[in-house]
């Protein structure tokens, strides 16, 4: 694997390292004035303890007995007391490996400082310590949280220039980014490449590229997608089929809509309650008093109650009848409403 000597985009980063001590330093302070009652009962003094008593040892645990204790307290979510453990650790002359540099470049993107992250990546480089996959695909996680996206897919793009090989969570990460920018070309573009450099895209990824495209009305090219999908051998989830009957809902495609449905019943994939809310919202949009009511009926044979947002579509249908008053006679219109209060109950 080829080693990441100068590299243009993270050049900058290795000036920000003398920048962490300042973070460290914060963030120690702040975990010395937390007061006793603020600690859970979570093991978290048990895991001070220890830590404390590994620091007083002469000689020092190695590093990978300190990363035993920290990789469970990031799992508890401690971010910033991990920073501040590892802060007193390099003081006390413990060397860091990759994957102590590595927890605490995640603790970073979790605590939102992203920035210092990639000072952490700047250190690395510096002190002869290889990033591996993990560092990376962490950072642009980070990155893509933050909303720079242009940043995640710049380190993405080196990251590969120089050598290192992205694993199918670095792929989904990158397309999941492109897609909640709304960058339909550029992620289905990104589909093939992870096909050609051998990846097979999985459900979740042809789902977020078909999500992608249903929202910005590029139906026909997410049903190719979705056609590819089945043909490849793949089984659609709920919620690729969730964004299809959306989109095709609010397209009016309502014999799209039933086809769809058909075709999920037929494989054994059960409505949730968003499909149904979903179909809901279209009958109450077009006026079909019957069809909505029909379908909450087969909603809850299915043993799947409305929730409020079910509830506030029949809102907007009962507004519909109400502005349809003078058109309707008044016994039509009483008869509609007594049907829904009997099958539309919250109280029931």
């Amino acid at each position: 694997m080829a080693k990441l000597h100068s590299p243009s985009f993270l050049h900058s980063f290795v000036n920000g390292v003398r920048h962490l001590s300042t973070l460290h330093s914060s963030l120690s302070s702040s975990v010395k004035r937390t007061p006793k009652k603020h600690i859970s009962f979570d093991n978290v003094d048990d895991a001070l303890a220890l830590f404390d008593k590994m620091i007083g040892k002469y000689p020092k645990p190695s590093i990978v007995e300190f990363t035993k204790l920290l990789a469970p307290l990031v799992r508890m979510k401690r971010y910033s007391l991990v920073v501040s453990m590892c802060t007193q650790m390099e003081l006390s002359g413990v060397s860091h490996n990759v994957y102590s540099l590595n927890i605490l470049v995640n603790c970073f993107c979790q605590l939102g400082r992203v920035d210092f992250g990639l000072s952490v990546l700047g250190k690395m480089l510096k002190l002869g310590v290889e990033p591996d996959v993990v560092t990376f695909s962490t950072l642009i996680n980070g990155l893509v949280k933050a909303s720079k996206f242009s940043l995640a897919v710049s380190l993405f793009d080196e990251m590969v220039e120089k050598g290192y090989q992205p694993d199918l969570i670095t792929y989904s990460i990158i397309l999941n980014g492109l897609s909640k920018i709304g960058d339909t070309d550029r992620a289905v573009r990104f589909l093939r490449l992870m096909e050609e450099r051998g990846f097979k895209p999985n459900v979740v990824a042809y789902g977020t590229v078909i999500d992608c495209l249903c929202k910005n009305g590029l139906l026909e090219e997410a049903l190719h997608l979705f056609s590819e999908l089945k043909v490849k051998g793949n089984r659609p989830n709920i919620v690729i089929y969730n964004c299809l009957i959306h989109a095709m809902s609010n397209l009016g495609q309502q014999k799209e809509v039933r086809r769809l449905l058909n075709e999920m019943m037929d494989s054994n994939i059960s409505l949730d309650i968003f499909t149904y809310t979903i179909v809901i919202d279209a009958y109450c949009k077009e006026g079909n008093i019957l069809e909505a009511i029909d379908t909450v009926r087969t909603m809850r044979k299915q043993g799947i109650e409305p929730d409020v947002v079910t509830y506030n579509k029949f809102f907007c249908l009962l507004c519909w009848i109400d502005s349809c008053c003078l058109n309707c006679s008044k016994f039509m219109v009483v008869c509609c409403l007594l049907t829904l209060m009997s099958v539309v109950n919250p109280w029931n």
